[in-house]
């Protein structure tokens, strides 16, 4: 700890027991990019994603999409309601795919 390797210790829960039983990794891609600061896709994005419980991972990536999501949900009704009520309406998202967990 001392030299700085460890950066901090975690507790790992078990979603399925807190009621999140579905998994879902969801490839977002956004609108291209402005040259206006004030509204960069990628910033209003990372901002937006940080207040959604629903995503628990969030990695910015190469290649056709920008951003790979980690999503724990309740079920497929909640899976729906995230990605219309939340994901889709979201001003930067342009598109995305989702792959479910299944083991």
């Amino acid at each position: 700890e001392e030299a700085g390797v460890i950066s901090s210790y975690v507790a790992l829960v078990a979603p399925e027991r807190v009621g999140l039983g579905l998994t879902a990794y969801l490839n977002v891609r956004l609108e291209k990019q402005t040259d206006n600061p004030l509204r960069n896709p990628r910033d209003l994005f990372r901002a937006a994603v940080q207040t959604w419980p629903e995503v628990v991972e969030c990695a910015a990536m190469t290649g056709e999409m920008d951003y790979l999501l980690r999503v724990l949900v309740q079920d497929m009704q909640h899976y729906a309601r995230f990605i219309s009520d939340t994901l889709l309406k979201h001003p930067s998202v342009q598109d995305c795919k989702t792959s479910f967990v299944l083991e």
